[in-house]
């Protein structure tokens, strides 16, 4: 007699849906909102594609109007002359006077935004946190306009003495040598762009050491360390990441302001050697100052020193996302 043994340990086979609501619900959204959502979701993504190439394009079919009509090198030129015929122009003095301000405006925000994120999640006491985040806010919130007006009738009057300080003990280097003249320059305007995105930066870098897990602390303090030895070895390995992030945001804002710059420098196509000699100008200042009388190719010339810009901006946004991604086993985001 055959015996058959049966393994009853076996798990069941799933029942397979047999109505076609069941089906639907296996293979994604059923629920109407579900699928309107998801459309509404997959619309945007493909429509901010769509933009961002638009824009591209649009740069670019005018840009190659302009160049193909330039005289001179358009990345080495020191001039802008679009009325000449033939016309001359390049953007060398403008695309140093964009890096070199955004990178003075960066060195002096991120260190002082850090510090102050950090003093408001863990030092400030309760009753400080609330007035000093309020005014943050508010400074976030200031328009351009505003803030070049007060560079230019407050801040540029007070720099005069710090342009002596500065090249009474430090003039030997070259950079930091003055001649006497007005300090509307490259490190007046990295000073005034230090504080314009100041707030930006606080306000993310604030929020990311808010999430760090209390546990983490916790730990740290049990095992004996000290507050700066938290901060160092807890809070800021876990908000790498959103500080890169904060501080992109800040560049992003640094290197296209326009009207605080306009106000404050007094441009010149030439590239000082010192930060404290008047002249140097930026992509956007310089659009700004120029665009309304401009000539139509005038106005093509300049869309081609956009074009750079936005070029600089998506290098440094990528460079920034990998260095996020390369640094993000570290940080909070697969905590």
């Amino acid at each position: 007699m055959d015996i058959t043994t049966k393994n009853t340990d076996a798990p069941p086979p799933a029942p397979q849906p047999s109505d076609p609501e069941q089906k639907r619900a296996a293979r994604g959204a059923t629920r109407p909102g579900d699928r309107v959502f998801l459309g509404l979701t997959r619309g945007s993504g493909i429509l901010l594609l769509a933009v961002m190439a638009a824009i591209a394009v649009f740069l670019t079919w005018r840009a190659a109007v302009a160049i193909s009509k330039d005289e001179g090198n358009f990345l080495t030129t020191f001039e802008w002359n679009t009325n000449l015929q033939p016309p001359v122009f390049g953007i060398a003095v403008l695309a140093f006077g964009t890096v070199v301000s955004s990178i003075i405006a960066m060195v002096i925000a991120v260190p002082i935004a850090v510090s102050i994120a950090l003093f408001l999640t863990h030092y400030a006491p309760r009753r400080l946190r609330g007035p000093i985040g309020y005014v943050i806010d508010l400074l976030a919130a200031v328009p351009s306009i505003v803030y070049g007006l007060w560079g230019a009738l407050v801040l540029v009057p007070h720099m005069a003495g710090l342009f002596g300080w500065l090249d009474t003990y430090f003039g030997w280097t070259g950079i930091f040598e003055w001649s006497g003249g007005a300090p509307r320059s490259m490190l007046t305007v990295g000073i005034l762009l230090a504080i314009m995105i100041l707030p930006i930066i606080t306000n993310v870098s604030r929020e990311v050491f808010r999430q760090v897990p209390q546990m983490h602390e916790e730990a740290a303090l049990a095992l004996g360390a000290t507050r700066w030895e938290v901060i160092r070895m807890a809070v800021l390995p876990f908000g790498r990441s959103g500080v890169i992030s904060a501080s992109m945001l800040g560049l992003g804002r640094a290197l296209g302001e326009t009207m605080a710059v306009a106000t404050v420098l007094s441009p010149s196509f030439t590239i000082e050697a010192s930060l404290l000699d008047p002249g140097g100008g930026t992509f956007a200042q310089n659009i700004a100052s120029k665009f309304s009388e401009a000539s139509e190719f005038g106005r093509d010339a300049l869309i081609a020193s956009g074009l750079v810009l936005f070029v600089i901006t998506l290098l440094v946004n990528g460079a920034a996302r990998a260095i996020i991604a390369r640094r993000s086993e570290y940080s909070g985001a697969n905590a």
